[in-house]
């Protein structure tokens, strides 16, 4: 490979070097590249771009040196990503109690919850931005506030990718892509127009809303009604007369479709066994929307992911 000439060159080849690589790690690898030569090149402007990359090249690394740099830090961070798994259980009941051995149940869990008060800023922010974008953009004050407008919905994709990866544990950036200094202020407006990752990330934005509302709705659910029927046998204990309101004869009634009968121990004891596997359905349910949630975030957030 021909020694690079230009930062664009460098970068190139470093893209070339890690093609097939994650997304979100050609992501943070471009810009920091970028982000290291550019300011060596501040640092010495007499010298030329060809020059300055002669001697930072020895230093900061070849493009397909810096590539396996950062495929072997991919791989640190993949597994702080993923820990060991459990064991394999063999057995149907061993994989379907597993699950709570797995810590990105809970983490998938509480994302569900967080997101309905993140889908409403999200969504609000969206909204409200577009449309003042919009409104103001007859006005001489309208072109720096799309500016700002945009590069906020930009942090806030890096803000939800940390969210994201923490609790999801799906490979997300933590770099942005590199602002192009080399372009005029009307360029990069430009720019900033016709990168589909900004389209993309406003359409996450706005989706976040109902989905928000639907993680939401369904973990509070389920987890209160499996939390409710574990504890059946001891709202028993204390009073019997919960699980009906139906009175013959001044004694509890309930009819669970095998007609009418007095609730008893067995009753409540069948709705903790019932409680217990949906509680376990729940977490299963969750670690799913979980991974089904990161991949969306992935193709939405990441450029080119």
């Amino acid at each position: 490979m021909n020694a690079p000439r230009t930062i664009n060159e460098y970068l190139d080849q470093l893209r070339l070097a890690l093609r097939g690589a994650d997304p979100a790690l050609l992501q943070d690898a471009l810009y920091d590249a970028e982000e290291h030569l550019r300011a060596e090149l501040a640092e010495q402007p007499a010298r030329s771009e060809a020059d300055m990359l002669a001697h930072v090249v020895g230093s900061y690394g070849a493009p397909d040196e810096v590539a396996e740099l950062y495929r072997d830090q991919e791989i640190r961070i993949q597994r702080a990503l993923r820990p060991p798994p459990p064991p394999k259980r063999r057995s149907l009941a061993g994989r379907f109690f597993g699950v709570a051995a797995d810590p990105r149940t809970y983490g998938a869990l509480f994302y569900m919850v967080l997101a309905l008060a993140t889908g409403i800023f999200y969504f609000t922010w969206a909204v409200t931005g577009v449309s003042l974008s919009a409104g103001l953009s007859v006005l001489i004050v309208g072109l720096p506030f799309i500016v700002l407008f945009f590069g906020s919905v930009r942090v806030l994709s890096l803000v939800e990718g940390r969210i994201v990866e923490a609790m999801l544990g799906a490979r997300m950036p933590r770099r942005p892509p590199y602002p192009t200094s080399d372009l005029t202020l009307l360029k990069r407006i430009g720019a900033m127009f016709t990168d589909a990752r900004t389209w993309t990330t406003l359409l996450y934005m706005l989706l976040m809303l109902p989905l928000g509302i639907v993680y939401f709705t369904i973990a509070v659910t389920l987890v209160s009604v499996s939390v409710g029927f574990i504890g059946a046998p001891v709202a028993w204990a204390f009073g019997p007369r919960w699980m009906s309101h139906i009175y013959v004869n001044g004694q509890p009634v309930i009819d669970w479709g095998f007609g009418e009968h007095v609730p008893g121990w067995g009753d409540a004891i069948a709705l903790c066994v019932l409680g217990v596997l949906l509680l376990f359905a729940t977490l299963h349910l969750a670690r799913g929307l979980g991974r089904m949630h990161g991949h969306v975030a992935r193709h939405l957030l990441v450029r080119g992911g």
